[in-house]
């Protein structure tokens, strides 16, 4: 077994407001020309929220790539997602994702597993991921949650 992408943060927001921007707000904040199929084409990206719904990248063309597919919608406590941008479904791992109150903000939790449906390539994705999560979560929503919570 391939040890999971693990990391949390605090933010000053409420479990409500920080899981409506990590899922339904997720446009604002992920940094779509650097971290995405289309780059410079990409326009928006987003979950549907619901058990099923589409993690999605919408292009300048009307294309929609799809990333992946929610397993588990639990507004506003959890939220766990198929994980496969620019894959074959086949390759999905899983991201799960906990929003837990801690004072007068929410502790975040992010978790990225199942490497191993990628045999051979399982440790450089890994690595990879633990790189861009610790940017793009660490970072960048951290503090696009402190922009909202201004």
């Amino acid at each position: 077994m391939i040890e999971p992408v693990s990391m949390s943060v605090v933010v000053p927001l409420s479990p409500e407001r920080a899981f409506a921007l990590f899922t339904s707000e997720m446009g604002s904040w992920w940094p779509l020309r650097t971290h995405s199929l289309g780059e410079e084409h990409a326009i928006d990206c987003g979950i549907e929220p619901r058990v099923g719904g589409d993690v999605y990248e919408s292009v300048d063309d009307g294309t929609r790539h799809s990333w992946g597919r929610v397993v588990v919608w639990e507004p506003p406590h959890r939220v766990a997602v198929t994980w496969h941008p620019g894959m074959p479904e086949s390759d999905a791992q899983q991201v799960e994702v906990r929003f837990t109150a801690e004072g007068d903000g929410t502790h975040v939790e992010l978790e990225h597993y199942g490497w191993e449906v990628l045999g051979d390539r399982a440790a450089e994705f890994r690595e990879g991921y633990a790189n861009g999560w610790k940017s793009l979560f660490g970072e960048i929503f951290v503090e696009a949650a402190h922009r909202a919570a201004a």
